[in-house]
């Protein structure tokens, strides 16, 4: 019976992954975190595994480590291992993976939403420097008010 991809799942229990994720190739490790290629051996879909500790000195400070799980394509697995594809968290990490979370489940997390709310942030910021910059200028006529709109509008236009 072909096994179900991780990939396919929602909310996938700890346990699961233990079963199933071995390690291929370790490639960084640290006092705090661990990077390695890993493996699902049920389906021989492949993930970059990063794995880091926190200590909460507001509460216990007792270390808590938290695991993230990458899918990589096959091309991507020797890049990978031979030290020939950039690999830290959060920068390459630009597409879903699993992480745990403290019910001992991993979900999937889509890193996209937060690229493209830091982007609308630089724009909301130009966008208040400009309007900022035209009360400072005050005038208010209606060149400079057609001027200003149209500069709002090439902004826009310059981030679709």
């Amino acid at each position: 019976m072909q096994q179900a991809s991780l990939q396919q799942q929602q909310k996938i229990a700890s346990e699961t992954l233990a079963s199933r994720i071995i390690s291929v190739k370790e490639l960084l490790k640290t006092e705090l975190d661990m990077y390695e290629v890993a493996k699902d051996q049920l389906t021989g879909e492949h993930y970059l595994h990063y794995a880091y500790m926190h200590r909460d000195f507001t509460q216990t400070g007792e270390p808590e480590s938290f695991h993230n799980l990458l899918p990589i394509d096959s091309d991507d697995v020797l890049g990978f291992i031979f030290g020939e594809q950039a690999f830290a968290y959060p920068e390459h990490w630009l597409k879903p993976f699993l992480r745990n979370g403290p019910e001992g489940f991993y979900i999937w997390f889509d890193p996209t939403h937060e690229v493209e709310h830091q982007h609308d942030e630089v724009i909301a910021a130009d966008l208040l420097q400009k309007l900022k910059e035209f009360r400072e200028n005050g005038a208010l006529d209606s060149d400079s008010v057609r001027k200003l709109l149209a500069d709002l509008d090439e902004t826009g236009d310059k981030e679709k």
